[in-house]
C-alpha cells in the first residue's frame, strides 16, 4: 500500500471522477505521489460516486470529468454540492469548450482545466482553488460579463461590483491576474477573492 505523504499534518482529500481508465489511472497516480494530497476514490461515473459520498468522509477536492454518460459532469456538480457544499470542484474538459465551462462555473465548480494540462499545471491547479484561487479565461470573462448585464435589466441585486466589472474588463483585454494586480496596485490575493465572489454570483 502506498504511503501517504504528510505536509503540516493535513492530507488533501481528492476525488476522481473520470470515464476514461488510462486518464483515471494516471491522475490518482500523479495526486498520490505529491505530498500532502491523497486520491481517496477514484470512479468511472457520478453516480458511483454520489452513492460513494452519502456515506463517506467528504472530499476537498472533486476533480470531474464534464463528458460523462448518464448523469453529465455538469449536473454532477449541483449533486456533489448538495451533499458536501464545501467541496471544490474542478472540471475536466478535452479542450477549451467555453460555453460548458461556462456551466460549469454557473452549475458551481470552482475551476477548470483541460486534460493536456502538465502534471505541474494540473497540481498547481488544485492548490490554486483550495488556496481559494478563480482561475478565468478572457472568452469566460467575456460572458460573465454578458450574462450579468442581463441579470441587471431583470435584478440589481445579480450587479457586479465597479471593481469586479474592471477586473472582468482586463481580463478579456487578456491581462494574466498578477498583471490586473500590478495596474489596479493591488495584491494578487485581491484579484483572486474578486473572482471568487463573481463566481459566487454565478451560482
Amino acid at each position: 500500500m502506498k504511503k501517504v505523504i504528510h505536509t503540516e499534518n493535513k492530507i488533501i482529500n481528492i476525488w476522481v471522477v473520470e470515464d476514461n481508465l488510462r486518464y483515471r489511472k494516471s491522475l490518482a497516480g500523479l495526486i498520490n505521489s505529491t505530498p500532502g494530497m491523497h486520491c481517496v476514490h477514484s470512479f468511472v461515473s457520478c453516480e458511483e460516486a454520489i452513492d460513494i459520498l452519502r456515506t463517506d468522509n467528504t472530499p476537498e477536492v472533486i476533480l470531474l470529468d464534464i463528458g460523462l454518460p448518464g448523469i453529465s459532469g455538469i449536473q454532477g456538480i449541483e449533486k456533489f454540492k448538495e451533499l458536501s457544499p464545501t467541496t471544490l470542484i474542478v472540471i475536466l474538459t478535452i479542450y477549451d469548450d467555453n460555453d460548458k465551462v461556462f456551466d460549469a462555473l454557473c452549475a458551481g465548480a470552482s475551476g477548470y482545466l483541460l486534460k493536456d494540462s502538465s502534471p505541474e499545471k494540473i497540481i498547481d491547479a488544485i492548490k490554486e482553488v483550495l488556496a481559494g484561487g478563480a482561475p478565468m479565461n478572457m472568452k469566460i470573462a467575456h460572458k460573465v460579463l454578458e450574462l450579468f448585464a442581463q441579470f441587471k435589466k431583470k435584478k440589481s441585486d445579480y450587479g457586479l461590483t465597479e471593481r469586479e466589472k474592471e477586473i472582468l474588463q482586463h481580463i478579456v483585454s487578456g491581462l494574466t491576474k498578477q498583471q490586473i494586480a500590478d495596474k489596479l496596485f493591488l495584491s494578487f490575493h485581491t484579484v483572486n477573492t474578486h473572482l471568487k465572489n463573481i463566481y459566487l454570483k454565478l451560482s
